[in-house]
């Protein structure tokens, strides 16, 4: 797309920024991409509404709003991955609501940014979900399409299947992994970087047998556990929580 002077971006957890630490908070991609398209363009005013743990009728009921009040020109939407993990989710009317909010967005003049979901066939317990991830990133596909969005194909790129590209909790990106996915929405914005998201890991060597399940039952007591816990008793991670950038505002 052209010059870009206003960028908001919605969503949950993935697009807040966990597990990027910043100066003053969580960083994450999507900071990250404010910062590329400011050192090409400079003048961007950016705003953040994610929020951890926002379900799509959240974000499309409460955040969507905000963003078109704003006027920008580019907001990103990534959302329905916190529903898609839910037992019992139906993934066609998740969809649906995620196609009312870029309806809604490409109606006040927003260029959209969407993303598809990860290929998590290789993390334990995510994997179960691959099947209706799958799903959900066709309709993602048609969205787009009809909708004429730019969109950030996640699911083929093979860099994201390699551990060092996320965080413990193996649900949110590392560092690494957030940089990434900023450079991949840049070169789908057409924004020039001076990196390649492509670059590939140093050989890791596969780990020992022992080792891994050791690590795997760390990774369900600090972190399975006490996410199936708060589905149980109805709570997010998020609640009480407020956008990190709830105006829209320069950069720096």
């Amino acid at each position: 797309m052209g010059r870009i002077r206003s960028y908001v971006a919605l969503g949950d957890s993935f697009t807040e920024g966990l597990d990027d630490p910043g100066p003053a908070g969580f960083r994450g991609w999507a900071d990250r991409l404010a910062e590329h398209i400011e050192a090409d363009q400079p003048g961007l005013r950016y705003a953040n509404l994610a929020v951890r743990g926002r379900l799509i009728d959240q974000i499309v009921r409460e955040q969507v709003p905000r963003a078109v009040s704003f006027r920008p020109e580019l907001v990103s939407l990534c959302a329905g991955g916190n529903d898609i993990l839910r037992p019992g989710a139906r993934v066609e009317a998740v969809a649906r609501r995620l196609e009312e909010g870029v309806a809604r967005l490409r109606e006040a003049g927003a260029q959209v940014l969407l993303f598809t979901g990860f290929d998590v066939r290789h993390v334990p317990v995510m994997r179960l979900a691959h099947g209706k991830i799958e799903q959900y990133n066709l309709h993602i596909h048609d969205i787009a399409r009809r909708h004429d969005t730019f969109l950030v194909d996640l699911w083929p790129m093979r860099i994201f299947r390699d551990p060092r590209a996320w965080s413990e909790d193996r649900l949110h990106l590392s560092p690494d992994g957030h940089r990434r996915v900023a450079l991949r929405a840049a070169e789908v914005l057409g924004v020039p970087v001076a990196e390649d998201w492509r670059e590939p890991y140093p050989y890791l060597p596969p780990p020992v047998w022992t080792h891994a399940r050791r690590a795997d039952l760390r990774w369900a007591r600090h972190h399975l556990a006490p996410w199936i816990t708060r589905r149980v008793q109805g709570r997010s991670s998020g609640d009480g929580l407020d956008p990190k950038r709830p105006q829209l505002a320069p950069l720096c």
